[in-house]
């Protein structure tokens, strides 16, 4: 089954799963202690530990898919004991990766976003694309008076000669990628605002991804924004959780829950269960596929990305059935 690449790569990454290993048996090792029950002291009765507690960030928690996919992964490692996840305050995107890396205030303990080297190098990455890797393919939202600007564009350099500016967050990764292509971006720190900057011609399309872009215009319900019919945009951007760097624990337990998924075949349902309307919905087997490069990936993402692109049809295949 091809559930999962991520599942693959992970294991031909022999170094970083030893490192990962050592730890987790040290974990696990001691989560007897951990969970242990405590003897209250007049009764000799025991008290069930408090719930853990993760702050995940607000834009995950408000998407459905996402918040599934950490409430499954979390389920699936009950050794860890109870879990409550809360909705972080509402912070862009660069503010909840410095809350994250600082890990002080516990604003943010969990956070899911596309992978950079830079941010590996700094947060706590696990390394299983959260949505088999569809966030790095891309439609545009736009106007309907602007779809005419889209027609005739067959390849990257008919983009580039289009004039077509793309508005996209300033904290996102896309952004780099983008204009490494060679291709006018326009940004703002909030995504929400972005949609009114396409409404006033700021820009031409607002790339989203396919796992992303129906939630979001169902949340915008706008008739006056529409989904462009014919292009995709594809790019190796695999989106990962991550944690403080200090938080070993939660990283391993979501590692471990998500791989558990891989395994049952639960993390293939999910997929199938979120995003297979949308890839059915979006026409991706139709579409022009103009593929981008990414010069900002660790060796471990690339290779995670090389699978995704080359199962890319076959998995199109078994989301849209």
């Amino acid at each position: 089954m091809d559930t999962y690449f991520a599942c693959r790569a992970l294991r031909g990454r022999a170094l970083h799963r030893a490192r990962t290993l050592a730890i987790l048996i040290v974990s696990l090792a001691l989560l007897p202690l951990a969970n242990a029950a405590k003897l209250e002291p007049d009764t000799g009765k025991s008290a069930l530990p408090a719930p853990r507690e993760y702050v995940l960030w607000y834009r995950n928690y408000d998407s459905p898919a996402i918040r599934a996919l950490v409430e499954l992964a979390l389920g699936k490692t009950p050794e860890y004991g109870d879990f409550r996840l809360i909705r972080s305050e509402e912070l862009s995107q660069g503010r909840a990766l410095r809350e994250l890396a600082d890990h002080q205030s516990r604003l943010v303990d969990i956070a899911n976003v596309a992978t950079t080297e830079e941010r590996e190098s700094f947060l706590t990455a696990v390394p299983i694309p959260v949505d088999g890797g569809l966030l790095g393919f891309r439609v545009c939202v736009v106007l309907p008076e602007t779809l005419p600007r889209f027609e005739g564009i067959d390849n990257l350099e008919d983009l580039r000669n289009s004039n077509i500016r793309i508005g996209q967050g300033s904290h996102w990764p896309d952004t780099p990628i983008l204009e490494s292509n060679g291709i006018r971006v326009i940004t703002h720190s909030r995504y929400e605002i972005l949609f009114g900057m396409l409404r006033n011609h700021r820009f031409e399309c607002f790339a989203r991804g396919v796992s992303e872009v129906l939630y979001d215009l169902e949340i915008e319900k706008d008739p006056d924004l529409v989904i462009e019919p014919n292009l995709l945009l594809a790019y190796p951007m695999p989106s990962y959780l991550f944690v403080a760097p200090g938080d070993q624990l939660t990283a391993h337990r979501l590692q471990l829950g998500m791989e558990r998924a891989i395994h049952d075949g639960s993390f293939a349902e999910f997929l199938r269960n979120y995003y297979g309307a949308a890839v059915a919905a979006l026409g991706l087997d139709r579409r022009t596929v103009i593929t981008l490069d990414n010069p900002y990936l660790s060796d471990e993402s690339r290779y995670v990305s090389r699978q995704t692109f080359s199962n890319l049809r076959r998995r199109l295949d078994i989301l849209s059935r």
